[in-house]
């Protein structure tokens, strides 16, 4: 199949901090509209790995390709590609001094060089698309953690990213709201948003992904439809580690 298939090619990353081996030759493909799952223990090089997709952290070997367009060694055009490939932290990076709409506004007027009015307008579109319209005059401590996720999640939106990385989205939230965080999620993969996911929640991931991939040790160990992985994995491992999650939420 052609590599004119897919939005997003990410080949042979590696990444070491000193001796620690973090990453170990991943690769993968992301055609449009496909929402891929990574799962797997702490400290695997999950979001590492986002993080190389977009050059926050420069992988030591590998190549990462947007659209046929080299994102890394890409020099001064990174900070085109970081439009392209919208990033969505765990820990929300609101600008406490600025309300909800002021904070999805803001990379409109400086970056994209929009007039106020069309900001505002299109700032105000994507606060609705993730249900915060009626907070957007509020300021990011009047918010609760689910509030403020989805505010980061409208900024993101707001600069029509070919790819839109989430890096862990719920893990500083309580159940409840998580539960609104993955909805908002789950709607922009109905509506076919491509969506690289880093996450524990594996009801999220069963139900969303296209393909999940299992990695462990700096390396995608096992990769498949949410089926096959939850049906039939092929090493214990995975299942292990998927009937653990299915468990405790279960219980």
């Amino acid at each position: 199949m052609g590599a004119d298939k897919y939005i997003l090619r990410v080949e042979d990353i590696h990444k070491a901090y000193g001796d620690r081996e973090v990453l170990k030759g991943v690769s993968f493909n992301v055609r449009k509209g496909e929402t891929k799952v990574f799962i797997g223990p702490s400290g695997t090089g999950k979001s590492t790995l986002l993080r190389c997709i977009n050059q926050l952290t420069l992988p030591d070997q590998g190549r990462v390709f947007l659209n046929d367009e080299e994102v890394t060694n890409s020099g001064t055009r990174i900070n085109y590609f970081r439009q392209k490939i919208g990033m969505v932290f765990q820990n929300f990076y609101l600008f406490d001094h600025l309300t909800a709409v002021r904070n999805v506004e803001v990379a409109l007027l400086k970056v994209k060089k929009m007039d106020a009015a069309a900001a505002r307008e299109k700032a105000l579109e994507e606060l609705r698309r993730v249900g915060m319209e009626d907070w957007a005059d509020h300021y990011p401590a009047e918010l609760s953690g689910g509030q403020a996720q989805r505010v980061s999640i409208a900024r993101a939106l707001a600069m029509d990213p070919d790819v839109i990385l989430f890096d862990e989205p719920t893990s500083a939230l309580d159940p409840e709201l998580t539960r609104e965080v993955l909805e908002v999620m789950k709607n922009l993969a109905r509506q076919g948003m491509t969506m690289l996911v880093v996450t524990h929640e594996m009801g999220f991931a069963l139900s969303v992904a296209n393909e999940v991939l299992f990695m462990e040790h700096g390396k995608v160990v096992e990769r498949g439809t949410p089926a096959q992985l939850l049906n039939d994995p092929a090493f214990t491992r995975t299942k292990n580690f998927i009937g653990k999650f299915r468990d405790y939420n279960e219980e």
